[in-house]
């Protein structure tokens, strides 16, 4: 499992919304966001494999960028930005979506 992982829910439906594309990406110094992986959630809603297996965590800025356009027309991509300052612990980062709104949290 990567040091960074999110799961999206589909809460108006009440199950996990599954096949969502999910981009990981890192601000460097210039500015410019990197792409340091991509996925698909899976059949319970989850990404476990953002990160090559590898890959050393640094510390600084991440994005979580969400296709929500099968699932949500209202936001059809939602963009959680969080900061990492201790690369040694792991980064759960949850979207819970529903037709007209969204909330995220740092999970376990």
């Amino acid at each position: 499992m990567s040091a960074i992982t999110t799961h999206v829910l589909d809460v108006g439906a009440g199950r996990p919304a599954t096949g969502v594309p999910v981009t990981l990406e890192f601000r460097i110094a210039s500015g410019e966001w990197r792409v340091l992986g991509k996925s698909r959630t899976d059949a319970d809603g989850r990404v476990r494999d953002l990160l090559p297996k590898m890959h050393v965590l640094e510390q600084g800025l991440y994005a979580l960028r969400f296709d929500n356009s099968s699932c949500s027309k209202f936001f059809p991509e939602v963009v959680l930005q969080f900061r990492v300052d201790d690369p040694r612990q792991h980064y759960h980062v949850p979207l819970l979506l529903s037709a007209h709104s969204y909330t995220t949290y740092r999970g376990s």
